[in-house]
């Protein structure tokens, strides 16, 4: 049974004259108005409507910057509590507008969005005056007298393009870090999750600068329009074949990107999009070795793939193990789901829902592959799943050449570590890389025989908010990383800086590379050159004020034997 408009369409960007109610500068921001299916506008001139708005927005972005309004620590500490403030104030509707664009319980919408963009925030702030101050590398011989530093640059105008699956957290986090960089952000949110789309328009300007970090919404068309812009700075999350356009349309300006994406193969059409949504090729394979402890291995797994339906970019994506433990999981997993979710799985007030029909469809017919072992009930009218494992998969199947997202476990048995290893290895990179085991040995055939963006030993997700990791990907599942300190770094261009010491002793050890040139400054310049094991800077300073004091004595005695000499 299809929903009646259960999405709306792709929304059209117009410019009003409305003020922002906190934000410093009273500016004009951008609002939406959707478009339903029964309303027309003629494409070409919704395109010059769309280019119009968007050359103003950028162009108000890039003089914003140019003044030097967000090089400013404080003004940028005002923005990031703003923002903060602003998911305090309105917690109650980001998680209304999470549940009604994915049916997502309270409690997980408190995880992983609403608390953790707090944090994020909290920590950001914590540690800016630290991160922003010039960092000081370590000096060789040679550069002993001089001022060696790395200035912590802010790129300019860069965009955030967020994804559907996790709305608010997958754009804001890094706004946030692009923030507290010292940028200028145009905010680009998925139109597939609606409401937090309209959330994010109405409510992000009330809080931010306008100037400074514009709000535009829309769909493909429109992304297409804002990728043709030349901005300093990229940062994608979504598809792989769509990273791929995106980075085709940096490229065009040599623009840096950081790409969120995944490690899964194209199916054989590349089809990726199913009404305008972008289907996510992140994945993230999980070997469960036998020496661990079941029970808790299972919960741990089953969590971090039925969290919002599946629709996770590091879900666990398919299982590899023995016959044996195959066997002992889908008994232990049955058990664990009928005590999480009841007798009826569907009156479940914990489950989340396929985000629409189309997703939903595609779903139906990955779980075409193998054979189902626990579950696989659905009900179309709405977008319900029941938790699925499936087994006797081939590799060639759909389900393990295609991204899943969805509340849908394959188990592919193999005989110990070294065919998972095989296996894995056989495919792109994955994102994230899960292993449940209690043996060191076996954990560093992993560490050491295969790639991925990251790793997650006997648990799943909870790497993920360690704002001491790094999350990237590597290979077909992205470039680049964030999260803490990552993600300032992302927004941030490392600015190398020598400053040369104009006093007599300094430059008569530079004065060797001027002409008239000869043997003997020839043997000093390789002697002042040749590379030595670095010394710490407070090494050198010791040396530095070491030398000063026999330089410093030398010339005392030398004046007073002048002194004497000349009685």
């Amino acid at each position: 049974m299809a929903e009646k408009n259960s999405q709306p369409t792709v929304p059209i960007i117009i410019v009003s004259e409305n003020k922002s109610r906190d934000a410093e500068d009273r500016t004009t921001i951008i609002n939406i108005e959707a478009v339903t299916e029964s309303e027309t506008v003629a494409p070409a001139a919704q395109t010059d409507i769309i280019m119009a708005n968007f050359d103003d927005t950028l162009q108000r972005a890039r003089l914003a910057f140019a003044s030097g309004k967000t090089r400013n620590v404080s003004f940028r500490r005002k923005q990031l509590e703003n923002l903060l403030r602003c998911y305090e104030e309105h917690e109650n509707e980001i998680i209304s507008a999470l549940e009604a664009d994915l049916r997502r319980p309270k409690q997980e919408s408190l995880i992983v969005e609403t608390e953790f963009m707090k944090n994020d925030i909290k920590h950001i702030l914590y540690h800016l005056d630290d991160w922003v101050k010039p960092e000081k590398p370590s000096k060789s011989f040679v550069n002993m007298l001089d001022d060696v530093q790395i200035f912590n640059d802010p790129f300019g105008v860069v965009l955030v393009i967020g994804a559907w699956n996790y709305p608010l957290q997958l754009l804001l986090v890094p706004v946030a870090a692009a923030i507290a960089a010292g940028n200028c952000v145009v905010l680009k949110p998925s139109e597939i999750a609606a409401n937090c789309a309209k959330f994010i328009a109405e409510t992000i300007p009330k809080y931010l600068d306008n100037e400074c970090y514009p709000v535009i919404c829309g769909g493909p068309t429109e992304t297409n329009e804002l990728l043709s812009q030349r901005f300093d700075y990229i940062f994608y999350t979504g598809s792989t074949r769509v990273g791929k356009i995106v980075h085709a349309a940096a490229n065009k300006h040599l623009t840096p990107t950081t790409l969120e994406l995944g490690g899964k193969r194209l199916s054989s059409s590349e089809t990726v999009m199913f009404n305008h949504i972008y289907i996510l090729f992140l994945y993230s394979p999980c070997y469960i070795d036998k020496s661990v402890e079941l029970r808790t291995a299972v919960k741990r797994i089953l969590w971090g793939k039925l969290i919002n339906c599946g629709q996770t970019c590091i879900a666990p994506d398919y299982i590899l193990c023995s016959k044996e433990m195959q066997d002992k999981f889908i008994a232990e997993a049955k058990d664990v789901l009928k005590e999480w979710y009841g007798d009826n799985i569907q009156n479940s007030p914990d489950l989340s829902r396929v985000i629409n029909q189309n997703n939903f469809q595609r779903l139906l017919g990955l779980m075409k592959s193998g054979r189902i072992a626990v579950g696989g009930k659905f009900d179309a009218s709405e977008r319900f799943i029941e938790p699925t494992i499936l087994v006797d998969v081939k590799p060639d199947d759909p389900i393990m050449e295609e991204e899943i997202f969805g509340p849908i476990l394959p188990m592919y048995t193999v005989e110990n570590a070294y065919d998972a290893i095989k296996f894995i290895n056989s495919r792109e990179s994955p994102l994230v890389l899960y292993i449940f085991t209690s043996e060191s040995e076996v954990l560093n055939l992993f560490v050491n025989g295969t790639q991925s963006g990251g790793m997650c030993v006997n648990d799943t997700i909870m790497h993920y908010p360690v704002d001491a990791l790094p999350f990237g990907g590597v290979g077909m599942s992205g470039m680049g990383s964030y999260h803490g300190k990552y993600g300032f770094d992302t927004f941030t261009h490392k600015k190398s800086c020598l400053g040369k010491n104009l006093a007599l002793l300094g430059e008569k050890m530079a004065s060797a590379r001027y002409p008239p040139y000869s043997d003997a400054k020839s043997s000093l310049l390789s002697f002042l050159l040749r590379k030595r094991r670095p010394l710490p800077n407070l090494h050198l300073s010791h040396l530095l004020a070491i030398g000063v004091g026999v330089g410093a004595t030398l010339l005392i005695n030398f004046y007073m034997q002048g002194k004497l000499l000349s009685r």
